[in-house]
């Protein structure tokens, strides 16, 4: 797909994404980044404190503080709030 200059996009995402269906996972892996990085801060840990605490190491909860969409997948990030005690409510609306 092509995009010009002149296009609007309902959001940044959509601009970003060749599909709709990958718009739609970055917005989905976004928000869970967000929470999960939320969660993170309010707990006051440190990087490696939290990397313990996620199962992951702390190079892999910096690239996620940093929002590097890229580098997670939804199943890694679904994974992660497991590890948090945190449940990953999923609900379809109409597009």
């Amino acid at each position: 797909m092509t995009k010009t200059k002149n296009e609007r996009y309902a959001s940044v995402w959509d601009a970003l994404a060749d599909t709709a269906e990958e718009a739609a996972n970055l917005k989905v892996r976004a928000e869970l980044m967000r929470k999960i990085a939320s969660l993170i801060q309010e707990s006051g840990w440190t990087q490696a404190a939290a990397a313990e605490h996620c199962g992951i190491t702390q190079p892999r909860i910096n690239d996620l503080l940093r929002g590097r969409i890229s580098r997670f997948s939804l199943d890694a990030l679904v994974n992660i709030a497991a590890s948090l005690g945190r449940q990953v409510h999923v609900e379809l609306e109409a597009a």
